[in-house]
Order: C-alpha cells, then structure tokens, then sequence
C-alpha cells in the first residue's frame, strides 16, 4: 500500500486565538473483545452539556523516546494545560530499545491512549494498517469542529491519505510557503569553530578545502591538548549504518550540491565538488587529523567532549549541543563555539541548509483503545491552537511573561534558569517545547526570545541560507524505500573506508567499487523511481 498518495482536502478556515470548548461528558462504554470500536459505539456514551466538563481525565501518552524525561503535573505549563482542558497526562516512554517496546505494544495491542512515534518509523503504516488508531479528521467532526479551525489546511492535506483519512498530526512541519512569510526560521545545520582557537590562528578562510585543511593543522598545532587531552581537530555526528550526516547530507547542503538536475534526481554522491572535499579530508586522516573518536563515540561521549571544548570544528546540528553551549557559556566563556563561513562548492556559492519539511519530525496519533478520545481530540485542538502554544513555548501569561507592546517579553528570572539549568526550568517551568510533541516551530518563530549571545549568534548565522527541500524526500511507506535503504546502508559501509583510505588511488578504487555494488542492487532504476516520485511531491507542494 502506498499509504502517502494524498488526495486534495478542503481547505479550513484559518487559525483563531480563541479557544472554544465544547461540550460533553464522557460516560463508560465497554468494549467487545470481537474486534475493534467504531466511533458511534464509543460516542454513544456521551452526552450533551450546558457546562465545559471540569472533572480531569487522566491520559495515557506514549513518547518513543527513551531519553524523554519530563513529568507532569508540577510544573507551571502543565498545571495550566490540565486546567484549561480537563486532562492530566501520564506519560510512558521504553526503559530500554524503542523499537521492541513499540512492537510489543502493537503486537500485544495494547498502545496507550496517545502515542507519539518518529514519521519515518516504519511502524506508523502498521498501526494504521492494523486499524490501531483513529482518524483525527472522524473524532474532529463528530466531537470537536472547533479542530479545523486551528489545525493547519496544508498540514492536512499533507497528511491525508487514500482513504480520505489522516491519522496523525506532526510537531515542527513546515511547509514552503512558510520561507516566504517568516523571516526568522532558522537551520540546525551549522559549521561551528571554537572561537578563542578560530581567533587564535588568525580567523582563517575556511570555505575553500586549501583554506579547511591549513586551518585544521594550524588548530593543532596552537594547542595540541586540552586540558590534558589531545585536540579533536574535526568534529561530527556519530557514525551509524547508514554514514555520518556531517560528512555526506550536511557537507553536501554546504556545498549547494543539488538534489536535481534538467528535471531528474541527482546522484549527491558523486558530485565533483563534493568529492573534491571528502578527499581533502581523506589527506587530513592521513596526515594524522581526523581523531580515531569520530569515528566511534556515540552521543554521550560527544557532549562530554563538547563541553570540555575538546574541538576544533564541527560540521553540526547546534540544537544536538545547545546545552553544552551554555555551560561553557557559563564556565569557559572564551571557549564557546560560533558559526562561520565553512565548505562552500568551488564556485563559493551560498550553502542550501534546509530546514523542516512537511513530515516535520514526530507524529501524535489518537490509539483505538483511548479511554477518552473526545478529551484527547481536545488535547490536540488546544495544543496545536495559539494559545495552546505560546502556553508550550512561552508558559503562563503573567507568571512567566507579559505581553508589551503587542510581543510576549519572558520574565528575566525565567529565562536566567533557562539558560543555566535546563532540568530545574523544566520542573519550576516546563515551557520552552519541554512538551515538544505538537509544537509549531513556525508558529513559534513569531515569538523567538534571546537566547544567550553565542546560540543566538549561531542560528541567526543560518537564516539567509535556508532552503525549504522536503520535495526530496522519500515518504517512508513508499514502495521503494527498501531498495532506497540497501543503497544508503551500503553508503554507510563506504563513507568511513573512503575517509580512512590510505592513498587517494584507494579513495578511487573503493569509489569505483561502490557505484558498481549500487548498480547491482538497481541503482539505475531507484533513481528513475526517485524522479517520478519526486515530480508527484513538487505537484502535492505546488512548487514548480
């Protein structure tokens, strides 16, 4: 099934900032062991109100993410959200893989009342398949109309599928309209120096590869350790199955390379330019400057070696070391990392560093075993409405900000724990996306607040090069994807043996070895398929 064939939805009204309840109250239905509830078996317990329902409803939330930590219940924000809708949050997250939690959920069908899963995890086409989870548009129309008016016409339309249905709302989707109409969306995407390093050998070029590989030796050579330990000259992203995004989808984005040509997919891989750099830093592994590290630390040894400023520079998501930033920031100021001019392609073209596209990054989808799903499609209507975020980005009007002059200014106290200690802000406070799971980065944008000077410095560095390019990605159930992932695994095995050839006639051998292995597993056609399925996503997008 080709699940991501959407079909054209009715546009909605735009969004309003008055919340408006509805209102009705849950009664008890019991559900059959035969199979799973339709939406009038579930709504007919419920019956109409003269009141808002203030009786909370306590909410199962499932978050894939073994890392996710934050309570509810008290902290400012999710005080007011219980509040304002009635539902207090239980959430669960896997004490260990994601994965095998995930599908012992589905396999046992037992998933929890809400459940939020990356958009790309192959999971989210089985539990729609297996009729798991509900359609928000059914729940939207049967117990919450005020819905279509905050939810977002082109997400939507986005995320409705053959049937006529969408199943889950995304956080951080943007679209490409969205460039044009807000002029502070940022890219995570950043090439990073340690500035009192950076300054210290004279600021050098760094765009061009002559200019990266003598900055490089002359980082080493100023300071060799730090702090007893040796210097990591060049910084990245763990290396996995699949490669490592700083030296293959972020260098490329640096280098402007494109992702189509006269109409048609482009093969990155191979563009000259690019690997005119990866060469260079074949040479630099070589010469003894790519640290053994990168190529096997994982992230928790990395942000030790961030903050301790154990490198030079960083091809990096400065969102992945934001907190490591403030706590040099805080302890070694002169040791904070800023953006530069890094890689650009040999005609000095500008990078192309995207941000979000339409999937955004998670989904929140309503389970079919919800215990209440008129209280969860609430949920939803509210923290995807504007109130509902400035409450999950700003926090509590008047406690924690005031409006003046018609733009929210956060407490100074507030933002002072902000920027100082992340877990208690998120205990007293809990704003700042700490309940990240439908925010609106775009949305949001509107209401960005200073953060400390060098994170500040470091995503305004990106905003004249973002680039909107979700029509080239392929949609996770597509029926290529696996053909599409033996040929990135097999990218993944190449990447590090490239960087670690001995000689550039090896760099060329494994090269050559590598187009010959992909065009045995279709690589011909999975760029044929890639260029049809591309052509469709422009059309879906309206980008011409």
């Amino acid at each position: 099934m080709n699940k991501k064939l959407k079909k054209p939805f009715k546009k909605y009204t735009n969004r309003e900032t008055k919340r408006i309840f509805l209102t009705v109250l849950a009664a008890t239905l019991p559900l059959t062991a035969c199979g799973t509830p339709t939406l009038q078996e579930v709504s007919s317990g419920y019956t109409s109100q003269t009141e808002v329902d203030r009786d909370i409803t306590t909410l199962d939330w499932y978050i894939n993410y073994s890392w996710f930590n934050t309570g509810w219940g008290t902290n400012l924000v999710s005080k007011e959200i219980t509040k304002q809708t009635g539902v207090s949050i239980n959430f669960i997250t896997p004490s260990g893989n994601e994965n095998e939690k995930l599908n012992a959920l589905i396999s046992s069908d037992t998933l929890p009342d809400i459940v939020t899963i990356g958009w790309w995890d192959g999971q989210v086409e089985t539990i729609i398949d297996k009729d798991m989870v509900w359609p928000l548009n059914e729940l939207a129309d049967k117990y919450d109309p005020h819905f279509w008016e905050v939810a977002n016409p082109e997400v939507v339309e986005w995320e409705t599928l053959e049937d006529g249905n969408f199943y889950g709302y995304p956080n951080s989707a943007t679209a490409p309209r969205d460039l044009e109409n807000h002029d502070k969306l940022s890219s995570n995407e950043s090439f990073l120096v340690r500035k009192d390093i950076y300054e210290a050998i004279g600021s050098p070029d760094m765009s061009t590869p002559e200019g990266f590989y003598q900055a490089v030796k002359k980082a080493k050579e100023y300071m060799p350790e730090v702090d007893g330990e040796p210097l990591i000259p060049v910084g990245a992203h763990v290396f996995d199955k699949t490669g490592c995004v700083s030296f293959d989808k972020y260098l490329q984005n640096f280098l402007a390379v494109p992702w189509e040509k006269d109409g048609k997919y482009y093969d990155r891989y191979t563009d000259p330019d690019y690997l005119t750099w990866l060469k260079m830093f074949r040479k630099l592994n070589e010469e003894g400057y790519l640290s053994d590290d990168i190529f096997i630390d994982q992230r928790v040894q990395m942000e030790e070696k961030i903050q301790d400023g154990r490198y030079f520079c960083m091809i990096y998501q400065y969102t992945d070391m934001a907190s490591q930033e403030k706590t040099i920031y805080e302890n070694n100021p002169e040791r904070i990392y800023i953006a530069v001019d890094g890689p650009r392609n040999s005609r000095g073209d500008d990078p192309t560093l995207p941000v979000n596209n339409m999937n955004g990054w998670t989904v929140t989808m309503i389970s079919k075993k919800c215990s209440d799903p008129e209280k969860a499609i609430k949920l939803l209507d509210f923290l995807i409405s504007e109130e509902g975020q400035k409450l999950v980005y700003l926090g509590v009007e008047g406690s924690m900000y005031d409006m003046v002059d018609g733009k929210p200014v956060v407490h100074q106290e507030v933002m002072d724990l902000l920027n100082s200690d992340r877990a208690q802000y998120d205990a007293v406070y809990g704003a700042d996306d700490a309940y990240w799971m439908l925010q609106d980065t775009v949305m949001q944008s509107d209401w960005q607040q200073p953060s400390i000077e060098p994170i500040e410095q470091i995503k305004e560095w990106t905003y004249p090069y973002v680039v909107y390019n979700g029509q080239y990605e392929l949609p996770k159930d597509s029926h290529i994807q696996m053909q599409d992932e033996k040929q990135v695994e097999l990218w993944g095995e190449t990447l590090p043996n490239l960087l670690l050839a001995p000689t550039e006639e090896e760099f060329d051998r494994i090269l050559e070895e590598f187009k010959y292995q992909r065009e045995e597993l279709g690589f011909t056609e999975l760029m044929e398929e890639k260029t049809k399925i591309m052509q469709e996503t422009k059309e879906k997008l309206h980008i011409s």
